[in-house]
């Protein structure tokens, strides 16, 4: 197959905040695959990742970040917006690979072998891929997806493209729209787009929040079968450390290491995210309070230390 980029599942080496050792090495499938889509092209992803800033609890979730698409195409010429899936779907992606383009499409985990060790070939759900080849004839596919590249082939590939009741939403990634910066004039660019996210943060502090609605749920989630806690934790906790995770990460990248202490507040909440996370993964009573208001403090600090380094 001939692969975007040339990339190829056994040599490729994910990003930096994709590595192993990170606190959150897979944040949420849009973002990932956003993230590798970029490396692989030879970009610094680092630069679109300023929406992480702002995150939010909204009501029951910590936001689904995902980089806007007009920063992705200001920053890198890089194009993503919806398309229609009308006709069979490999060859949509055939031809759109052939034309110098890609697809992102959500596809259903139950078929990806990368998400052994969880979805895989156990439970259906959702998430995003980013197409890097495709052999119609072999029934041979190569994706991004999570942390790097992969392929399937064979029944997982008759699989992914089974016809469903409702098309797949899927995007057309185009790589010819306008320019592509680099070095001071990408941070530059990305320093205007973070001004954008700085003025739309939450009012109110959102462990604030989450520790209401923590105090609320902690009882019946104590009592819920394990799934539903799962998928609480994910929501909730883990959505916050992977964002603010990336967010120190963006924050050492864009300052160049002059915003150390806005970086390390944001790492003491993916450490507080991470701690909290083991004390309700033990599904037992607690007193949640002192963890949470940790959270919040890092939060304002980290916040404080941004408008510092910004004025």
């Amino acid at each position: 197959m001939n692969a975007l980029f040339g990339v190829d599942p056994a040599t490729y080496r994910p990003h930096a905040v994709h590595d192993p050792s990170r606190a959150y090495p897979e944040t949420n499938c849009y973002a990932d695959i956003l993230i590798e889509l970029l490396h692989a092209r030879g970009d610094e992803p680092l630069a679109v990742l300023g929406v992480t800033v702002r995150a939010d609890f909204e009501g029951d979730q910590f936001s689904f970040f995902k980089p806007p698409p007009g920063e992705v195409e200001a920053l890198f010429g890089v194009d993503v917006h919806e398309m229609q899936p009308y006709r069979a779907l490999p060859e949509q992606i055939a031809e759109q690979l052939a034309a110098g383009r890609t697809m992102a499409v959500e596809m259903d985990s139950y078929f990806l072998p990368d998400t052994a060790a969880t979805s895989y070939r156990t439970e259906h759900v959702k998430s995003s891929v980013v197409y890097a080849a495709i052999d119609v004839a072999g029934e041979r596919l190569r994706y991004f997806h999570n942390t790097g590249v992969h392929d399937l082939s064979g029944d997982d590939y008759r699989g992914v493209f089974t016809p469903n009741l409702l098309p797949p939403y899927a995007e057309i990634v185009r790589f010819d729209t306008g320019p592509r910066l680099s070095g001071d004039a990408l941070r530059e660019a990305a320093l205007g787009f973070l001004s954008d996210h700085l003025a739309r943060r939450p009012e109110r502090n959102p462990f604030d929040a989450f520790g209401t609605h923590l105090a609320a749920t902690l009882p019946s989630l104590v009592d819920s079968d394990p799934a539903d806690y799962h998928a609480y934790a994910f929501a909730t906790v883990r959505m916050a450390g992977a964002g603010f995770d990336l967010a120190a990460s963006y924050v050492d990248w864009l300052f160049d290491g002059k915003a150390v202490e806005a970086a390390d507040a944001f790492r003491r909440i993916v450490d507080g995210t991470k701690t909290l996370n083991f004390k309700l993964a033990r599904r037992r009573p607690f007193d949640a309070e002192p963890a949470v208001r940790a959270l919040a403090d890092a939060w304002t600090e980290a916040q404080e230390r941004l408008d510092a380094v910004t004025r």
